[in-house]
């Protein structure tokens, strides 16, 4: 996956943000058709941690919050499932931002 997107940054015009976008998106549709939950059983945590995985874990939170609580929980399940991914993202990007001094430009 990773060497999939350093050939999409290198041969098009692509943005990283763009890809990282697409990863997600891709992440959650093939959820959505049921093709991802093959590859995570065949790939493991090579299948589950990248971006990816990240729109898998936010599909898989959305399909068991609808299931439970109906239509409002497709606005919560995502983030309900990943939010300890998300919180320690923060928390990490705002220890590294206290750590590393920033450069003068």
């Amino acid at each position: 996956m990773c060497t999939a997107a350093q050939v999409l940054i290198d041969k098009t015009k692509l943005t990283p943000a763009r890809i990282l976008t697409a990863y997600v998106t891709i992440g959650v549709i093939l959820t959505a058709v049921g093709l991802y939950e093959p590859i995570i059983n065949f790939a493991g945590a090579g299948a589950a941690v990248p971006l990816t995985g990240f729109g898998y874990s936010l599909a898989k939170g959305v399909e068991e919050a609808v299931g439970e609580s109906g239509w409002p929980g497709a606005f919560s399940g995502g983030l309900s499932a990943c939010s300890a991914g998300i919180a320690a993202a923060m928390f990490f990007g705002l220890l590294a931002a206290l750590v590393r001094k920033a450069a003068d430009r």
